[in-house]
């Protein structure tokens, strides 16, 4: 079972903000999570084919679509704030301080 500093811990990577009540809730909520996911570890799949979806695949696309030119690599960046002419440059949305 998780703990709820475990819960906090989560949290403040995740950026969140969660009271003491929510840490507990959710310390149990997720341990359930935890416990379903290991119960669905143990499932024997063996000659079972891989898949991505278990739902028909079908097209996307709809009789009217059709590639277009689309912008230059000039028109595209000629309006952005910042480029290095090949790319737009945009400030680091990720960095790995806590």
């Amino acid at each position: 079972m998780l703990t709820p500093a475990e819960v906090e811990r989560i949290a403040h990577l995740a950026r969140l903000t969660i009271t003491d009540d929510e840490k507990v809730l959710y310390a149990r909520q997720l341990s359930q999570v935890l416990a379903y996911a290991e119960q669905l570890a143990l499932v024997n799949v063996d000659g079972v084919a891989a898949t991505a979806t278990v739902l028909p695949v079908h097209s996307i696309l709809r009789s009217g679509d059709r590639v277009s030119p689309s912008l230059s690599r000039e028109d595209a960046l000629r309006n952005a704030p910042r480029t290095d002419g090949i790319s737009f440059e945009v400030p680091a949305a990720l960095t790995d301080e806590d």
